[in-house]
């Protein structure tokens, strides 16, 4: 544990090396850094590679509405649906940092850039995202001996993606994350689970967005299963506007890792949007 939380703060310090080194770089260098891999700051539930410039305020508003499958009784989702609300802010053009509260987490969030892709030059862009979460499902009244550190949840990732073409951009995402407190005795608390997901054009304001993410070490005996979305983006002026299906009506990263209940072969599925507005 001890471990754990010594690399997510040490992460952040190593990309403001990263950054001086970069600026060393760019000083001497007229290599063309590759942009816009993605539009949206998500590419569904998992995050691209997509940060705020420097000074810009995002306000996001990720929506999932109740299984599809409830039909009539649940009016096909509408009912029980879950919010998250997000203020997020470029400290600087690689550094961009989030607050969001939604029904079940409380969470807060770094990304940054570690690398950019370069045009005839280095194949990938990297940036690593770190976030910091508070269980707000877990009730004394359920729980009488927990102590509040038993809310935390950590996540580290590595947001590794490539932009192919004008129409072709994809990124695989190796993630650990840690939750002091399991449902699952078996379970352990430090998991791991690697991202997949990419973006294919369609249009000049129109893409399509796929991802899915495979738990590692997920217990035998767990209910939860691996989630998958496949939704669109549509770009409208100052925002972007996510419209997709998902096997997770969760929407923070330990959330939808490691807590997904849904099943497309069942046709448990949840309908949601990311609507983002930026200031």
């Amino acid at each position: 544990m001890k471990k754990l939380l010594l690399s997510l703060f040490l992460l952040p310090a190593l990309s403001f090396s990263q950054e001086d080194l970069l600026a060393g770089v760019d000083s001497v260098s007229t290599k063309e850094k590759v942009e816009s891999a993605f539009k949206g700051l998500k590419i569904v539930n998992l995050e691209s590679n997509k940060l705020a410039a420097k000074g810009d305020l995002y306000f996001i508003v990720a929506h999932r509405f109740g299984s599809i499958k409830d039909d009539f009784e649940g009016f096909y989702g509408l009912d029980n649906a879950v919010t998250q609300l997000k203020f997020l802010y470029g400290l600087t053009n690689w550094l961009t940092i989030s607050g969001a509260r939604s029904e079940v987490a409380y969470d807060f969030s770094l990304k940054y850039t570690l690398q950019n892709q370069i045009k005839d030059g280095f194949p990938f862009a990297i940036a690593g995202f770190s976030s910091l979460a508070i269980n707000n499902t877990l009730k004394e009244s359920n729980y009488p001996n927990m102590k509040g550190e038993d809310r935390l949840i950590y996540v580290q990732q590595l947001l590794v993606s490539r932009k192919f073409n004008d129409k072709l951009s994809l990124e695989v995402a190796p993630t650990i994350f840690h939750e002091n407190f399991v449902d699952n005795d078996d379970q352990e608390n430090t998991q791991y689970a690697i991202g997949m997901g990419g973006r294919y054009k369609i249009g000049k304001r129109w893409s399509v967005n796929v991802d899915y993410a495979a738990h590692l070490n997920r217990a035998s005996n767990s209910i939860y299963k691996n989630p998958l979305s496949v939704g669109v983006d549509l770009e409208t002026g100052g925002h972007v506007f996510q419209m997709h299906f998902t096997s997770s009506q969760q929407i923070h990263e330990a959330g939808f890792l490691g807590q997904t209940t849904g099943d497309w072969s069942k046709g448990d599925i949840f309908f949601g949007f990311n609507l983002s507005r930026v200031f």
